[in-house]
């Protein structure tokens, strides 16, 4: 991967513009998590793993009640996608078992595509025209980016099903 910044930002925040939480070691050979959004990176010394814990707490759950959630909508139980927030399309997922210190998150709307890098791992390209070299394995980053499809389109159809429960209910409410 890549480690530029000596800069440590005090509190992250996950948005919709939150590219990838990157594990990366820094030039003391401590683990720390790279921030890519797509208009500014940034380093923070929490594992990338609290980051996205900070993040769903902030949104009302926590990263096991997300990963709970995972499993019930769709029963994937290992290296689970999660949901940050669906109303706002923050879906990531790990590139390793998440209580692994090495664990890196990617935000799944951001990827353009993903190119196995020939023994070096994988290469993510995002649509803004950043890029990632990881080592994960190409058929382990392609399995989670589908999984992370097949999850994002049965929450979103469940919400829209809701959604559209409320939207009748308002309108015989008003007839």
């Amino acid at each position: 991967m890549f480690f530029n910044e000596d800069i440590y930002a005090p509190t992250p925040e996950i948005t919709p513009l939150t590219m990838a939480l990157l594990t990366e070691e820094d030039a003391a050979g401590n683990l720390v998590t790279y921030v890519m959004e797509e208009l500014n990176d940034y380093t923070v010394s929490v594992p990338a793993s609290k980051v996205m814990d900070h993040a769903c707490k902030f949104f009302g759950s926590s990263l096991k009640g997300r990963q709970d959630g995972t499993r019930d909508i769709c029963g994937i139980t290992h290296k689970a996608p999660i949901s940050v927030d669906p109303l706002s399309g923050m879906y990531f997922f790990p590139t390793t078992s998440p209580s692994s210190k090495q664990c890196s998150w990617i935000a799944h709307s951001h990827i353009d595509h993903i190119l196995d890098a020939a023994g070096q791992g994988t290469k993510i390209m995002f649509k803004n025209g950043k890029k990632v070299n990881l080592s994960v394995s190409y058929g382990s980053m392609l399995n989670q980016v589908q999984r992370t499809a097949q999850f994002r389109y049965l929450l979103d159809n469940r919400i829209r099903f809701l959604q559209k429960q409320v939207s009748e209910k308002a309108a015989e409410t008003f007839a």
